[in-house]
């Protein structure tokens, strides 16, 4: 027997509830692009903690799956119905397909632009002569960028997890575009806990950022404007998903948590802000009106006494470890075109 018929997938249009969706979608978009520009004008993505790009791109991947998952009797009505009436009955997961994609983006530019110089640890030898001391670039990935490699992979196993796992269960078990049918028990707790994961994860996902940010005592490459439209956007997008058929708590708790950490990091961001300006810097710690120049190390004292050659004092200057304050210029990122380009800086 064939549950999707066109009277079984009838849903009554609310144009109301599609104008706000519309609205949202446009408005998503909209609040990332100054992220995703701020980062390629930059040439940096000095600033972002990767423990929160992981946790961000987990969670929304999640908050799909879980929408996906509890409409997918009415995705399924799409072979029934209208082009018109399938978008506007799918636009619930349109919806939170474009935030998932959009920060994405985020992290997949944090790759592409984190600072060279930051990729490798750096060493000062020091001379036994009149001459200053050498820094060289050690064979040795820094830990951030190591956890920031781990952190890219870490996405890519989450994503391709979550959605075997749900594609195997909703073609396994039968469900019915009858919104007065109970789901199936496997597919509720599938979503349920899609939807805890990810709300979870949303709340954890500003911690290591709020860290970063307030180490840093700097606003580095996160974009305010973003975040002004995203802080009040996110209560009107859980408002928006809890309004749509099928969805439940799990589907629009994620946005709102996510709404309230990103407030409270913007008020940080502001208050840094205030202190860049006391202190006449701008958001990577450079003295305002400098022009932006190649990246500047931090001086380190004279050479100590001199000493046999074999016991040449090696001194690692930089690590780049999440408590690492990193107040100085950053040099603009010149790179290849193309995945090729950017694949070939992801192996080094």
């Amino acid at each position: 027997m064939n549950l999707f018929t066109a009277e079984t997938c009838y849903v009554e249009s609310d144009w109301a509830g599609n104008a706000l969706t519309a609205l949202l979608i446009s408005g998503t978009i909209v609040s990332y692009i100054p992220q995703h520009l701020r980062i390629i004008q930059a040439g940096t993505s000095i600033g972002f903690s990767p423990w929160f790009l992981l946790l961000g791109s987990t969670s929304s991947a999640a908050a799909v799956l879980n929408i996906i998952t509890l409409q997918w009797p009415l995705l399924r009505c799409c072979s029934e119905v209208s082009l018109g009436k399938c978008i506007e009955i799918t636009s619930g997961v349109l919806q939170v397909g474009c935030q998932w994609l959009m920060f994405v983006i985020i992290l997949v530019l944090y790759m592409i632009y984190y600072p060279p110089h930051l990729k490798r640890v750096q060493l000062e030898i020091d001379a036994h002569d009149s001459h200053p001391a050498q820094r060289v670039q050690a064979n040795l990935k820094s830990d951030e960028w190591r956890l920031s490699v781990i952190v890219s992979w870490a996405t890519v196993v989450h994503l391709a997890f979550v959605t075997f796992a749900t594609i195997f269960l909703l073609s396994t078990t039968e469900t019915s575009p009858d919104p007065s049918v109970p789901r199936p028990r496997e597919i509720q707790l599938w979503a349920t806990f899609l939807g805890v994961s990810s709300g979870i994860l949303a709340a954890v996902q500003y911690a290591p950022q709020l860290q970063r940010t307030y180490s840093l005592k700097l606003v580095g490459a996160l974009s305010m404007p973003m975040m002004l439209i995203q802080s009040p956007g996110g209560f009107i997008m859980a408002a928006s998903i809890a309004m749509k058929p099928g969805t439940d708590w799990t589907t629009w708790m994620m946005y709102a948590v996510a709404a309230i950490m990103q407030t409270i990091l913007l008020v940080l961001c502001f208050a840094w802000k205030i202190r860049q300006r006391r202190l006449g810097i701008d958001d990577f710690g450079r003295p305002l009106g400098e022009p932006f120049s190649p990246c500047v190390e931090e001086e380190f004292p004279a050479s100590v006494d001199e000493a046999d050659i074999d016991a040449v004092e090696v001194r690692v200057l930089d690590e780049s470890g999440e408590d690492t304050p990193l107040l100085k210029p950053y040099d603009k990122v010149t790179h290849k075109g193309g995945v090729l380009g950017w694949l070939e800086r992801l192996r080094r």
